[in-house]
């Protein structure tokens, strides 16, 4: 079942969430948080979704990206979970897509971020794994794992004059961040 998703303004969305025990991996309550997310990413129509978006003090977060892009890039991570992540910067080469959040519903902002990234993390088994991404992946990861840390995409636009409600965006901005 789909839960609320918190908005900005919440104060869970700026903390930094608590660690995933590996007993809790193994419990119903698990299961069903990870159901709920799940439910939650598709009912409001998101990529991803982390554990403090519906308000969970965890360090989760789920990710499904199987499509061409806004910017006819072709990405492909099935539905997978990261437990505990860590994020490592692999280049300081920096790229910009337009974002946007389930917590900031109705605004879009322009977002540089390294273009490539390591992400370890656990899996549903408790064994460590790393994904190394580029491109918009790359942004997806950075967007959602910094829901961990308490950061929301809009602290990290550079030019305020690049954030707009999406009905502007669709008008002004849209063709343009094609290009």
């Amino acid at each position: 079942m789909h839960k609320s998703i918190c908005r900005m303004g919440h104060p869970i969305l700026r903390q930094k969430t608590r660690e995933v025990s590996k007993t809790f991996l193994k419990s119903d309550e698990f299961d069903q948080l990870l159901r709920d997310l799940h439910d939650s990413m598709k009912f409001y129509g998101g990529i991803g979704i982390a554990a403090p978006q519906v308000g969970v003090d965890l360090r989760l977060a789920l990710i499904e990206v199987t499509s061409h892009n806004r910017y006819d890039e072709e990405v492909h991570l099935p539905l997978t979970v990261f437990i505990n992540p860590s994020l490592q910067f692999l280049t300081e080469e920096t790229q910009g897509f337009w974002e946007g959040c389930l917590s900031v519903p109705g605004l879009r902002g322009f977002v540089e971020r390294p273009s490539c990234v390591k992400v370890s993390y656990m899996d549903l088994d408790g064994e460590q794994r790393e994904i190394i991404a580029k491109g918009f992946l790359a942004t997806v990861l950075q967007h959602e794992l910094d829901h961990l840390d308490g950061i929301l995409y809009i602290d990290r636009i550079k030019d305020t004059k690049l954030l707009s409600y999406q009905e502007e965006f669709d008008h002004f901005f849209k063709e343009k961040a094609l290009d």
